[in-house]
């Protein structure tokens, strides 16, 4: 099966499949000297994790990681990383009465069509659970930009009908995302978003949102100016997470009712950047053209509703028979909450494998 690996100079490789053995990641490309023990991947992967709150599936998984090689007596040393997810909670009988149905909204259909045979348990291959390999290598990736002063936050901005007020996403802080189980940094709106996750739960249903994802400290002239294009890496890796519907950046859909002289951001002097060059607002979402500007790089993406339900629901099973479905086991009523560390994980490992490339190509070579 091909697709299993992302990023040119900072690859990651993900295997597993949620009701197996576990998972592992692979990251090849990291430079040596990092500083890196499994200490450093559990904040993020915490954050991550099932079971954390009403909010989110019951599921209970301690997953720890565990380093099996490309760091010695401490420090990362060159050669490939990888880390290992042991599975411990893992109920596949959950799944044996729908092993041939097909689950509205997920990818059991699109998988038999693609391959002939899947894992039925828990999605196997699709499942969600597949990220906590990119949140592990996006804990390292995010080790990495920190050291060149590169922060990457990401937020819930809406839950359904719910909108946050956020008048500066630069200024929020990871203290305030993390003060509410949803993840939202207005403590008004994280209620209400709390109260509507808690009303689709009992009614057996779910919810989708929006998530802001905010990078700051990122210099001008990270990117490519034709395919590799730094809004197109981000697009395809953040589009690449399950759920995921829709992706923008800066102004995004609302420059569609905007007038050129409008949308366009005005560019001034900045003597404390390195060219002294900015913009006076950022409609851009700091890239223009592929290629970062030195304003904070802002970008959201739409999370759809849980596809798993328990309620009945109408399906055909692989013969296309009608019949009607209902999806046991342990499932998040909104996704929001615990995609928010996915997402940034994502930015992470696309910023980090842009600063590789400007580093070979572009730093001069006293500087490598």
């Amino acid at each position: 099966m091909p697709g299993n690996s992302f990023g040119e100079r900072f690859r990651i490789t993900t295997a597993g499949v949620s009701h197996g053995t576990g998972y592992v990641v692979i990251i090849d490309g990291c430079p040596p000297g990092l500083p890196l023990t499994e200490a450093d991947l559990l904040p993020d992967l915490e954050r991550r994790r099932p079971g954390q709150s009403k909010l989110v599936t019951q599921r209970q998984e301690a997953d720890l990681p565990e380093i099996w090689s490309g760091v010695f007596e401490g420090h990362t040393d060159g050669t490939p990383i990888s880390i290992l997810f042991r599975n411990s909670d893992s109920r596949s009988t959950d799944y044996d009465a729908i092993k041939d149905l097909y689950r509205p909204g997920h990818a059991d259909f699109t998988f038999d069509a693609r391959f002939g045979r899947r894992d039925h348990r828990g999605g196997g291959r699709s499942s969600a659970r597949e990220a906590i390999c990119r949140v592990a290598a996006g804990a390292v990736a995010k080790k990495l930009l920190g050291q060149l002063g590169v922060q990457v936050l990401g937020y819930v901005r809406q839950v359904g009908d719910v909108h946050a007020t956020i008048a500066d996403p630069t200024a929020v802080t990871l203290q305030q995302v993390e003060a509410t189980p949803v993840r939202c940094p207005d403590p008004e709106a994280a209620a209400r978003m709390i109260d509507l996750i808690d009303a689709v739960r009992r009614d057996r249903d779910s919810v989708g949102g929006v998530c802001e994802l905010v990078a700051t400290g990122v210099p001008a002239g990270w990117g490519e100016p034709v395919f590799d294009k730094l809004k197109a890496d981000l697009a395809k890796a953040l589009l690449s997470l399950p759920a995921v519907m829709a992706f923008e950046y800066g102004a995004g859909f609302a420059v569609a009712s905007m007038r050129g002289s409008v949308c366009n951001d005005v560019f001034i002097p900045r003597s404390e950047r390195t060219p002294p060059v900015g913009t006076e607002t950022n409609r851009h979402g700091g890239m223009l053209g592929g290629i970062s500007t030195g304003e904070p790089v802002v970008c959201r993406v739409a999370i759809k509703p849980t596809s798993s339900l328990p309620r009945v629901q109408r399906t055909v099973d692989r013969q296309g028979q009608p019949t009607e479905i209902v999806t046991k086991g342990r499932h998040d009523p909104c996704l929001l909450p615990r995609f928010v560390v996915m997402g940034e994980a994502m930015v992470a490992l696309v910023l980090v494998d842009h600063w590789l490339r400007w580093r070979s190509q572009c730093a001069p070579v006293a500087a490598q």
